[in-house]
């Protein structure tokens, strides 16, 4: 009888309770730092897929010297992200571009997730209505 009655004590569940709190504010915060490094990198990625189309069109329009792609993958590059594609129009003077920016903890070399962006820039598409 008297085991029954030290396993109905309620003796040490304080310490039960506060680690339990303590782990489920380290997952909450753990979440939210992911969540804002997911968007940090979206908007990196973003960012750099409109400078280096930007970049890339100027070039394509014989404004600067070089290749579009060579440039947009330097503006990418020196903006944090990498170049995953580059195409040049048919009308040669429009570029499409697209850049990826890896979220993940940089110490042990884990990628969780890969923000994508794309970006146009040049002159309207071939076949586009006029406004």
């Amino acid at each position: 009888m008297k085991k029954l009655r030290s396993l109905k004590s309620e003796q040490g569940s304080g310490t039960v309770m506060a680690t339990a709190l303590v782990i489920a504010a380290l997952l909450i915060i753990s979440a939210v730092l992911a969540w804002i490094g997911a968007t940090r990198a979206a908007m990196q990625a973003a960012s750099a897929a409109d400078l280096s189309a930007l970049a890339a069109a100027d070039t394509a329009r014989g404004l600067r010297p070089g290749d579009p792609c060579s440039v947009a993958a330097l503006i990418a590059e020196s903006n944090g992200a990498q170049l995953s594609a580059c195409t040049v129009e048919a009308d040669g003077q429009s570029v499409r571009i697209a850049t990826s920016v890896p979220v993940g903890v940089r110490a042990m070399g884990i990628e969780l997730y890969l923000a994508q962006a794309q970006a146009r820039a040049g002159a309207p598409p071939l076949g586009a209505p006029a406004p």
